[in-house]
């Protein structure tokens, strides 16, 4: 089991930003990638950002592409969402979740799809206010 526990949400004005942390436990956390995604009330959920066990790879949501940043401190057991300029259609409940990958050179990459993830924190809201 891993367990997921996702921190940083909060009301934030647009234009603004946010770093949302997702601490990882249970698992060596090196042997998983790692997502974001997100969910608006009404909506599906939908993929924001992932990266790859090593970090060298990352993937984001073209909604996304060049105002947020994903990263991973591996020794920390921890992955980031930088989010900076940020908008009103931002506002949703944010998601972090876990692939079992091992480490390895040929599993080195993202993923893109809520259901090939095994664990899935709590989520945490952010509210962008207009």
């Amino acid at each position: 089991q891993v367990q997921l526990v996702e921190s940083g949400g909060g009301l934030v004005q647009a234009g603004g930003s946010l770093r949302l942390s997702c601490a990882a436990s249970g698992r060596t956390f090196r042997n998983y990638a790692m997502g974001w995604f997100r969910q608006a009330p009404g909506n599906e959920r939908a993929f924001v950002a992932a990266i790859s066990w090593s970090g060298s790879s990352t993937d984001y949501a073209e909604s996304v592409k060049g105002r947020f940043t994903i990263s991973r401190n591996n020794a920390k057991n921890t992955v980031y969402l930088q989010m900076n300029s940020l908008k009103p259609e931002d506002t949703a409940v944010y998601y972090c979740a876990a692939k079992y990958s091992g480490s390895y050179y040929h599993t080195d990459r993202t993923y893109d799809r809520a259901y090939e993830y095994d664990y899935w924190g709590q989520g945490t809201q952010v509210t962008v206010s207009s």
